[in-house]
Formats: C-alpha cells, structure tokens, sequence
C-alpha cells in the first residue's frame, strides 16, 4: 500500500517544477514587463490595441511592439482569433499591408507558432531552384523530439505537404541520410549516461572514422541522432581517450562541405545548445552586414525555451551582452522590438 501511496505524491513535484523554472526567469524583471506569464492577458483588450494601432492615418509601431513582445506565443493565437472574431479580418494580413522591412518579417514571425514559423522557413529552404542545406541543417540538428514531431505536423498543416519527403527529394547522400534519422525524432532524452556503451559508441565512431567514410556513415548517424546529450557528452569524452583528439577535429578532417556541417551542429548541440546558438548570433552580427533573418529566427523561435541561457552564453563568450550586440547592429522599430523581446 505504502508503495502505491507515495506515487501519487510525485505528481506534486511535476507540477512544482516549471513554476520555479518561470519564475526564476521573471524574478528581476518588473512585474508589468513578465513575458512568461502575463497574469493581466487580455486577448480582447490585445486585439483592440492592435486595430487601433493599424487604424487610419499612421501606424503606432509603439504599441504594436508593446504587446507583441510581451505576450507568448500561445497568447499570441489568442489575439489573432480574438482579432478575426471582432473585424473579421487576419491580423497577419493588416499587419502585412501597414509594416515592411525587417520590422514587418520579425513582426509575422511573432504571430506564428515556433513551429509554424519554423515549417515555413523550411519550405522557404527547399521551394524553388537552390536548397538552403545550412538552414535545413541549423533547425532540424538543433530541435528536440518534440520540436521536431510539432515541426513536422505544422509543415503538413500549412503546406499539406510531408517533410520528410521534401527533405529527402531536396536533399542527398550522406547529409540526406542524417537529416532523415534526425527527423525521425526517436532521440534517447533520458538523463543516465550508460559508461560502456559510451566505450563501445566512441570505439566504432573511431573505427567508421578510420579512413573508411563514405560506407561507414552509419554509426555517426545512429550515434548523433539518437543517443542523449547527456550520452553523447560521456561518448565525446571517451573518443578523446580511443582515438587522442576531439571528435570535431576527426570530422573535420574526414568530411567536408554540409555532412560537416550536420555532424558539428550536432555534436556542439550536444554539447552546449545555448552555446551554439550565441555563436550564430555572434557570426550574424559580425562584419559589414547583419544576417537579420537569423537574428529574427533564432530570437523568435527560443523566446521561450532556452533564451536566458543563450544571453547567459553570449555574455560570457563575447564580454557584451546580446542586447548591446543588438543595438549596435539594427535600427529603428526593428532594434526596439528585438530590444523588448530581449528584455
């Protein structure tokens, strides 16, 4: 009976956990600025500010920002139901005829789901002549199972079209193989690190490596694909004893162009996402221009998952914080809303 009794109990640590997770990230901000958890949301009162905003003669972008960057996603479907039920019109659509630039590209992706706005980047890679293989490689190696099952759902919902099957026409050889086991999304993503499988993965990625690529991509994939992070890093390390150098310089060394590219996104995801993602950031804002696409996408899409551990990231990589890399690189309405979503 005992036994039986205490599971119950566990239930309450479930619960428990996220409020600590939401709260820690809002502690220091004032109250009126939470992001996580707007206890004031008003979908009615939204959806009234916003058609006021796009009302006759000028556009507030002010107040557009203001509570575009303060909702989350979920309460951004909100608005947008609320906004067709009172004027009968698609808040993308208004917003599409009054903004432009960067501000209005930042703007729509705001309105979608992470996974929506996802699915259409997607479709954006592979439509037409070219593919965009590093656009495909940075959001499909980078997501979870669940992103990826919610990815692959949305892309169907929108474009009545299967991923995989784009994926695998769009794309070929080796760097199809990985994304088609990545979209499988059957990733191990428990916590226990298993020491002899950690051996054993790190013997056969060292035997696939030994000048024998191209018929032995196999256990990179299998290995980078399913193993959990926690694993991997455990495989990573015990590969540096077998083998004498880190697994990044032996795919370097062993393979090239974007298969490269998939396996070191995978490996620094393993090891450090939020560090993957800063360096991205970083490379889009450094030099002459700004790659404000993926500015936009990747401030967009982990809003609400691993953000503050990017900002975290970037800081201690680059002794600036995100925001004033940000301000220093974009302008006008675009700068304020980035600005207020990194608030």
């Amino acid at each position: 009976m005992g036994s039986s009794h205490s599971k119950s109990y566990s239930l309450t640590e479930d619960v428990r956990k996220p409020t600590i997770g939401t709260t820690s990230l809002s502690a220091d901000e004032p109250s009126t600025n939470r992001h996580h958890h707007h206890h004031g949301f008003d979908a009615d009162r939204d959806a009234k500010k916003l058609h006021g905003a796009c009302k006759g003669a000028g556009t507030d972008e002010k107040k557009i920002i203001e509570v575009l960057s303060s909702r989350t996603s979920e309460q951004r479907q909100q608005i947008k139901e609320k906004y067709k039920a009172l004027y009968n019109k698609d808040l993308e659509e208004v917003l599409k005829g009054d903004l432009s630039g960067n501000f209005e590209k930042a703007v729509l992706a705001l309105l979608d789901l992470p996974c929506e706005y996802e699915a259409r980047e997607l479709r954006k890679a592979m439509k037409g002549a070219g593919t965009d293989e590093s656009l495909l490689i940075e959001i499909l190696c980078t997501r979870n199972n669940k992103e990826i099952v919610n990815i692959k759902e949305a892309y169907k919902r929108l474009f009545d079209r299967d991923l995989e099957s784009d994926v695998k026409s769009d794309t070929s050889g080796s760097l199809e193989k990985i994304l088609v086991t990545v979209l499988e999304a059957t990733r191990d993503e428990t916590q226990q690190v298993n020491a002899e499988l950690a051996e054993q993965d790190a013997t056969d990625l060292y035997k696939a490596g030994e000048g024998r690529w191209g018929t032995e991509e196999l256990a990179f994939n299998v290995v980078l694909a399913k193993r959990s992070y926690s694993q991997l890093r455990a495989t990573f390390q015990a590969y540096e004893k077998v083998c004498g150098k880190d697994i990044e310089e032996s795919i370097k060394s062993e393979t090239s162009g974007d298969l490269e590219k998939a396996y070191l996104t995978l490996v620094s995801c393993a090891k450090d996402c939020p560090g993957y993602f800063a360096t991205l950031l970083h490379k889009s804002m450094k030099g002459a221009g700004t790659d404000e696409e993926t500015l936009i996408r990747i401030l967009v899409t982990r809003a609400e998952s691993d953000l503050p551990a990017i900002k975290e990231k970037f800081q201690q990589m680059y002794k600036k914080s995100l925001a004033e890399a940000v301000r220093s690189d974009t302008s006008g309405d675009f700068r304020k809303l980035l600005l207020a979503l990194l608030h």
